[in-house]
């Protein structure tokens, strides 16, 4: 299969992009319904104290399979890589249901890790996205996609119901019924983008060919990949943290579940804004905004206020969304470094929860803040190297 030159149109193509982006929405509404609460799934089984394991998993997971997938698509194209990620995805979560209803931690934990490596595929749905359109409407297209992501996020949130009449039926938690549901969703994805015929603006022969370390030695690609890897690094660690700070200044569930809302909202719900802002103003803006948005929610999530935390976690989401859209329709011109890059940013991730856990434990909540909000500065390095108006 051969991708078929994008339209040089001034619209988007949203109608040859709804598969694309319905199956994001749909693997977006399996994450929300599984891997998010998989937490809770653990404790159930006995493992309290490893409550955080599964998360680490599936990190670590993707970490791994980030690199191959992208070598995959480069060389089989978009369609069948992210076709296999999210079959992938269904098989992990067939076998993390079954592992938590039979009370089996370890099939269990092996379904976290096939779902973590199936994220790593299909995560990359965001270059295949910004190819589709020419370099002038990448942003955009970027932000439409993550739309359609807190779509599927909420649109999830709102059948919380079903899904608890499903558990009931099947004699086992929401939680454990949840995985079943991504499944399904999953699937319903991986049969929706077969159906989607790619679309790509990438000049043929122009940092198609390159080899990953080639393409790392392209001017602006390392800078690139460091503001993407410590934006998803920071994200993921204050979000992964900042719960466990608001349960102990008393925060209720209700109160945790609107703060991680307000960040679901910073992190997907203003890219119909800050897409079109980025393609506009350029790469640079993109970079200097998020890396100032996340320095601040560093710096105010050690005060201790409940609706302070809120404004942090809201953005914490704001600061990632123009890091990660800014650094991805950076790396849609350079589809050898992609892989490596969300690999890059996974394991970035995954050392972040653990050693935050740590100083955490040693020095406490605000020095792990102010650690990230020094840190949070890191994509100045890429604005700095950025061409104007790119």
């Amino acid at each position: 299969m051969t991708d078929q030159p994008a339209p040089a149109s001034a619209a988007l193509p949203l109608g040859r992009l709804f598969p694309l982006y319905a199956a994001q929405a749909l693997a977006t509404g399996a994450t929300t319904v599984s891997t998010v609460l998989a937490s809770i799934i653990m404790g159930s089984l006995g493992n309290e104290a490893l409550a955080g394991l599964p998360s680490t998993v599936i990190q670590t997971s993707a970490a791994f399979s980030a690199s191959f997938f992208g070598a995959l698509m480069l060389r089989r194209g978009r369609r069948l890589g992210l076709t296999l990620a999210f079959m992938l995805g269904t098989l992990g979560a067939a076998l993390g249901f079954l592992g938590a209803k039979l009370h089996l931690t370890p099939l269990f934990l092996l379904g976290a890790a096939t779902m973590g490596a199936a994220q790593g595929g299909y995560q990359q749905a965001r270059y295949a996205a910004a190819e589709s359109v020419p370099d002038n409407k990448r942003g955009a297209a970027l932000g439409a996609l993550m739309l359609m992501s807190v779509a599927g996020s909420f649109v999830m949130t709102g059948f919380s119901r079903p899904i608890e009449q499903l558990g009931t039926v099947l004699g086992t938690t929401p939680e454990v019924a949840g995985w079943l549901i991504g499944g399904a969703l999953l699937g319903l994805a991986a049969v929706l983008i077969t159906t989607w015929q790619p679309l790509t603006t990438l000049q043929p022969g122009k940092k198609l060919n390159l080899s990953v370390r080639d393409a790392f030695r392209t001017p602006g690609v390392r800078s690139t990949a460091l503001a993407l890897a410590t934006g998803q690094g920071i994200m993921v660690t204050l979000m992964s943290l900042t719960p466990l700070r608001a349960h102990h200044m008393g925060m209720d569930h209700a109160g945790v579940a609107a703060i991680i809302s307000g960040h679901i909202l910073g992190m997907f719900g203003f890219g119909w804004f800050t897409g079109p802002l980025v393609d506009r103003l350029g790469l640079k803006p993109g970079y200097v905004a998020g890396a100032f948005l996340l320095a601040a929610a560093a710096l105010t999530a050690p005060i201790e206020s409940h609706a302070w935390l809120g404004v942090s976690m809201f953005l914490l989401g704001l600061g990632w969304n123009l890091v990660f859209v800014s650094g991805s329709k950076a790396l849609s011109r350079t589809p050898a470094a992609q892989g490596v890059s969300d690999s890059l940013g996974y394991v970035a991730s995954g050392l972040g929860t653990l050693l935050g856990g740590l100083i955490i434990a040693r020095a406490g909540f605000p020095a792990l803040a102010h650690l990230c909000a020094v840190l949070a500065l890191l994509p100045l390095i890429s604005a700095a190297r950025t061409r104007p108006r790119t």
